[in-house]
């Protein structure tokens, strides 16, 4: 086992190095699903990834509600 100076030393290198993997790692699952709820419901707030989804959430949720201008494209 490593003794005094050089025990600080391989503690130091460690610690770099898990930080290194840590920065590396990147972004978790949890953050992407996240980043990927681009469209929000203006009535329920709720997020929905994409514009077809959206539109079929809006046709069922809120039928009497007037379509969103950003929907009046998009085929479900």
């Amino acid at each position: 086992m490593a003794r005094g100076h050089q025990k600080i030393q391989s503690q130091q290198k460690n610690a770099k190095k898990q930080a290194e993997m840590k920065k590396s790692k990147g972004h978790d699952q949890k953050t992407a699903a996240k980043a990927a709820l681009v469209f929000t419901c203006s009535v329920c707030k709720s997020q929905m990834p994409d514009p077809k989804t959206f539109k079929q959430h809006f046709e069922s949720k809120h039928p009497k509600s007037p379509l969103p201008q950003e929907l009046e494209g998009v085929e479900a």
